[in-house]
């Protein structure tokens, strides 16, 4: 312990030493420092300086570490090998570098190879289902034809009449005559078209009597008539005017006879003719009664019961507008349905006048038998009873207060002139006919004239005396229009007028609107209408309305068409085959030769426009009876069972009632060639489409160097001749189809939406079916109608800008509704989509059909149209209150509803959840 703490104080208990120690320690330690210091400062100094200076040393092969060429340094043996190494690496670098692009290169080329091959899978495979359903819609058809049993025939071997024509058994009295005992059929076989050769009057004595004004417009009718042929030697029926009669040179009956009797094709008993004697007055007199007709029939407005041959002679209405076309816009609305008098009556019984036929012989001897009961005084009675109860406003008259028309014995005469009585049954809801009280005078001019004017200012035709013959009454229904009553029923004429509703009213009154502009209005309608019904009569099919002839533009195609995702992107979702075989036109004219009373009927009393123009009724699919078919590509099956309502038989089906149906596109353009274009590509690979009709507008051609599309079916470019938006429904010879589907060049519409459209318009075949709606609104503070294009709960019009309609409408808007509708379309460049809305809504009386709910379907970026103009609207105001002047009424009909697919928004099991699903 004691050395221990010794130690610590510096060992100066054991004499100094370990403190000497310690000191030379420290010396050595100082002096190692220095010494290591100077080596390592100095020495790199000393040693920089002298390299330095030999470096700069004017001998340059003395120079030891300056720098040296790379020669220089390869000198050395490793630095060489090391070079040539470097070198053989660069090389073998640049050969690996150039086999990566070449496999890159190779690498790409395989991708295009597999890229192609899967578009050929895919060819492969959509190649295949069109085979299979080319097959399959094969073997339908061959069903359907076994199922039918209706092989097609040839037609028949047409009759040609004896140049001699052998005269055939006469019916025992004239007054016997019908058509199978005085109607030469082999003259008017089927297939010969209906020839009808119509004598010049002016070549024969009789003719210089005629009224000239009726002349003249049955010239003029007879020159534009499809019937009408010049060549004699083929005709069916042979046709002379020879009335009405002026008065102060009219023949005598005997010589009118002897120069009937010389016509060149009498043949000594004037079978297949026909005696027109046409009335302009009410006081046209009955001479051919006097005059011996034979084999001919005869059509004129008065008939005695012992004159007229049912099924043979033609009762015809008179020809008051001989030379002029009605004004519609003078014509009054058909609402209200209630006017100022229930019913109204002007007349004046005069029985001293003598008629032609009382000049020859009397009546007496050539009627066996007492003269009917008169009751006419007990009409007078009752109605004047009517009119002093007060209980509603009528006018009765049975004075003339300025000198009556002249009129048959025992018939009615009518007092003032034409525009007093037009007015006075302006404001009659009911106009009253009282037949003559001898019953025996079946019809009288007289009387047809009243029925006219009445059936024109919308006044309801009450016709007391049921034995009447009225106008065209074997092909009319006229208690569709008219009532016709007994005469011992006056005393209950006021109750039963005053029980008929409103709607009863208004229907009637269409009705006899739609009978006078059909059948009476003009002379070509008369001539028209009295040649249909010997058509009908010996059933023979009526000519094929004319079609425009498409003059079609040269344009070169080619161009590969795309396929717009957007467009037709459907998912999952098979929208039905694209037609591999030529386009499918649809079948005309089946039923020509089979027509029934039932279709006579329909075709005359509520078919729209001159419906004895047309052969056939579109809307009525012809069908096997035992089979009920679901659409092209499925055939049919029985009723009540079978496979089927899933979602893979929806799909593959096409819907309605027809077994086999295509489609043709219509566009109209005006100078958009790009707009165009892209909407043609769009169409690429539609499914069930015929062909693509592009009406161009313009009278500047397309650019020579315009490529057009190939969309897989026929693309028709059709040149007009003005611009005019009417050209959107002329019914074009190039669409072979019987649905059209209406497009604007501009207008974006998904492949799906198009096939749901299309589905939809084949189960309502009568309307309009589209996408964009519209609606018409009533202005109380103006008292007008409005078009409105605002979102709306309900709906009256689908713009045709994208709408599907029959082409029988199409015929219809270009042929026979009125002339004033389409020149406003032509002056306002407007409202040719409202025109076709108020012609179908009033044919049918039904609403259109809306099928989607896209709020827009315009073309995104496309040039600005014309219903952007700030005028559009105003002119579509204008255009409305117009036509509702027109027709008289307002006959669009509001509906609230739009189609959806039948499983919409259902669930449903995962194999069947391929229903369609619109909205």
């Amino acid at each position: 312990m004691t050395g221990y703490t010794m130690l610590r104080n510096g060992g100066v208990g054991n004499g100094g030493q370990p403190w000497l120690l310690r000191w030379s320690s420290r010396i050595r330690l100082t002096w190692l420092s220095f010494t290591l210091f100077i080596i390592l400062v100095f020495f790199p100094l000393i040693a920089h300086y002298y390299l330095t200076t030999i470096d700069d040393a004017d001998d340059a092969g003395k120079r030891i570490f300056g720098p040296r060429t790379g020669n220089e340094l390869c000198e050395v043996k490793h630095v060489q090998d090391l070079c040539r190494i470097r070198e053989s690496v660069s090389e073998e670098l640049l050969q690996l570098e150039a086999k990566r692009q070449e496999l890159n290169s190779e690498i790409a080329k395989l991708n295009l190879k597999i890229e192609a091959c899967k578009k050929s899978i895919e060819n492969a495979k959509q190649d295949l289902l069109q085979l299979k359903n080319v097959i399959s819609q094969t073997e339908h058809s061959y069903k359907e034809l076994m199922a039918q049993n209706q092989p097609k025939l040839s037609l028949p071997i047409r009759l040609l009449p004896d140049k001699d024509d052998v005269t055939f058994p006469l019916p025992k009295s004239n007054r016997n005559c019908r058509l199978h005992n005085c109607f030469d059929y082999s003259r008017c076989p089927l297939t010969s078209g209906f020839p009808v050769y119509v004598y010049n009057s002016d070549d024969y004595p009789f003719g210089s009597s005629l009224d000239p004004l009726i002349k003249q417009a049955f010239e003029a009718t007879v020159r534009t008539n499809v019937y009408v042929t010049e060549n004699a030697n083929i005709a069916c029926v042979y046709i002379i005017l020879v009335g009405e009669m002026q008065e102060p040179v009219m023949p005598k009956p005997t010589e009118l006879e002897q120069q009937l009797h010389s016509l060149p094709y009498w043949r000594t008993d004037g079978h297949n003719h026909l005696i027109i004697n046409l009335s302009r007055k009410s006081e046209t007199q009955n001479f051919i009664y006097n005059i011996s007709t034979g084999r001919a029939m005869i059509a004129q407005s008065t008939f005695y019961d012992v004159q007229y041959r049912p099924g043979f002679d033609i009762v015809v209405s008179p020809l008051v507008h001989a030379m002029s076309e009605p004004n519609f816009l003078e014509i009054p609305p058909q609402v209200p349905v209630k006017r100022k008098y229930l019913f109204s009556f002007q007349g004046e019984k005069i029985e001293s006048l003598r008629s032609s036929l009382q000049e020859v012989r009397s009546f007496e001897e050539e009627i066996e038998g007492n003269a009917p009961a008169d009751y006419d005084d007990r009409i007078i009675t009752t109605l004047k009873a009517v009119q002093d109860s007060k209980l509603d406003f009528v006018l009765v008259e049975f004075t003339c207060k300025n000198q009556p028309k002249a009129s048959l014995p025992t018939e009615w005469a009518l007092c003032g002139e034409r525009d007093d009585r037009l007015e006075l049954l302006k404001l009659s809801t009911f106009a009253l006919i009282i037949t003559p009280g001898d019953t025996r005078l079946v019809i009288s001019a007289g009387c047809a004239m009243r029925l006219f004017e009445a059936l024109e200012v919308g006044a309801i035709p009450v016709v007391l005396g049921e034995q009447v013959q009225l106008p065209y009454n074997d092909v009319i229904r006229w208690n569709e229009a008219a009532l016709i009553i007994p005469k011992p029923r006056i005393t209950e004429v006021h109750f039963l007028l005053r029980s008929i509703s409103d709607n009863d009213l208004l229907a009637m009154r269409r009705q006899g609107r739609f009978l006078w502009e059909t059948y009476f209005s003009t002379s070509d309608n008369v001539f028209s209408t009295v040649l249909a019904i010997i058509r009908t009569r010996i059933q023979i099919p009526a000519a094929p309305i004319r079609e425009e002839t498409a003059v079609e533009i040269p344009h070169r195609s080619g161009k590969a068409a795309g396929t717009d995702p957007n467009m037709a992107d459907n998912g999952d979702l098979d929208l039905g085959p694209v037609e591999t075989e030529p386009p499918y036109a649809s079948p005309k004219y089946l039923r020509n030769f089979t027509l029934t009373a039932m279709d006579i009927y329909r075709n005359w009393n509520s078919a729209p426009g001159p419906f004895h123009l047309f052969p056939y009724t579109p809307f009525d699919p012809v069908l096997p009876s035992e089979a009920k078919f679901l659409g092209s590509g499925t055939g049919f099956r029985p009723i009540g069972g079978g496979a089927g309502g899933s979602g893979k038989e929806f799909q593959a089906a096409l819907g309605g009632n027809v077994p086999r149906e295509q489609f043709t596109v219509v566009m109209l353009t005006y100078e958009r060639e790009e707009v165009l274009m892209n909407s043609l590509e769009r169409l690429n690979g539609l499914p069930y489409l015929n062909k693509v009709v592009v009406v161009w507008n313009s009278p500047k051609l397309p650019s020579e160097d315009l490529l057009w599309p190939d969309i897989g079916v026929p693309i028709m470019v059709v040149r007009t001749e003005k611009n005019s938006l009417n050209n959107r429904f002329l019914p074009w010879d190039e669409i072979e189809t019987e649905a059209i589907l209406s497009i604007d060049d501009d207008a974006h519409l998904r492949h799906d939406e198009i096939m749901f459209g299309f589905r939809v318009w084949r189960e309502a075949r009568d309307r309009i079916v589209g996408f964009p709606g519209r609606y018409h609104a009533w202005d109380i503070p103006h008292q007008s109608w409005l078009y409105n294009s605002n979102y709306s709960c309900e709906l009256s019009m689908v713009l045709t800008g994208a709408a599907f309609f029959h082409k029988y409408y199409a015929y219809l808007y270009s042929y026979v509704m009125p002339q004033a509708i389409r020149d406003m379309v032509d002056e306002y460049i407007n409202c040719e989509d409202i025109a076709m809305n108020f012609l179908v809504s009033h044919l049918t009386r039904k609403p259109p059909i809306k099928v989607t709910s896209r709020w827009t379907f315009r073309c995104p970026g496309c040039p600005q149209a014309l219903s952007h103009d700030d005028s559009h609207f105003h002119e579509r105001h204008k255009c409305i209150n117009f036509f509702v002047k027109v027709y008289g009424y307002m006959p669009l009909l509001y509906t609230q509803f739009r189609v959806d697919s039948v499983l919409f928004k259902t669930r449903l099991p995962h194999d069947k959840t391929k229903c369609f699903k619109f909205i």
